[in-house]
């Protein structure tokens, strides 16, 4: 039998070809203007970022993110906020691959799992930097062409138009507007 008679289809269609997700933990020394003598809160804002396709494995997610860090410095009698941005790049393997793509046109998604979150800010014991902790969790996926083969029911239900109610309920006939045209041409 060929492959006609066999009733078989092929489908192009958009599928994801790729998946991967990676948890992340990062340490960032931020400098302070003056000498810290405590911590009093660090929080983490405005993260950005953007996500492509390098290789046939890796997706590159490159992003930043700042810091905020408010202190005690001058024994404890004075406070400030320092902010530094930080610039972060994680290569996220792909685990789910499909190498029968039509063509290398990819799209790629990245969804935060874990937005970048301070787990830990510490004084450093040998110069007066800040040490901070930031963890963060991607998900990604590649989208491409591929080429799905499905075989058809030859018993299969064929829709047809005319099977669908069209028709207005009186619900609906009720809401229809008469005048509606009529009030067109006034304006």
């Amino acid at each position: 039998m060929s492959f006609l008679d066999q009733e078989y289809r092929e489908i192009i269609t958009k599928a994801v070809i790729g998946k991967g997700r990676k948890f992340t933990q990062d340490t960032n020394k931020i400098t302070p203007s003056h000498r810290p003598a405590s911590i009093l809160g660090c929080w983490v804002i405005n993260h950005l970022y953007n996500a492509k396709k390098k290789g046939d494995e890796i997706v590159e997610v490159n992003g930043s993110y700042d810091v905020n860090i408010w202190y005690s410095y001058n024994d404890n009698t004075k406070t400030e906020v320092v902010t530094e941005r930080v610039y972060y790049t994680d290569h996220i393997k792909l685990a789910v691959k499909d190498a029968h793509t039509l063509n290398h046109d990819f799209e790629v998604f990245a969804k935060v799992i874990q937005q970048p979150n301070c787990l830990e800010c510490d004084i450093a014991n040998h110069d007066q930097k800040i040490v901070v902790e930031v963890e963060r969790e991607f998900l990604v996926e590649v989208l491409g062409e591929t080429k799905v083969t499905v075989k058809v029911d030859p018993n299969g239900i064929i829709a047809d138009d005319d099977d669908w109610d069209f028709e207005l309920s009186d619900d609906e006939f009720d809401e229809v507007d008469p005048d509606f045209l009529a009030n067109v041409e006034e304006e």
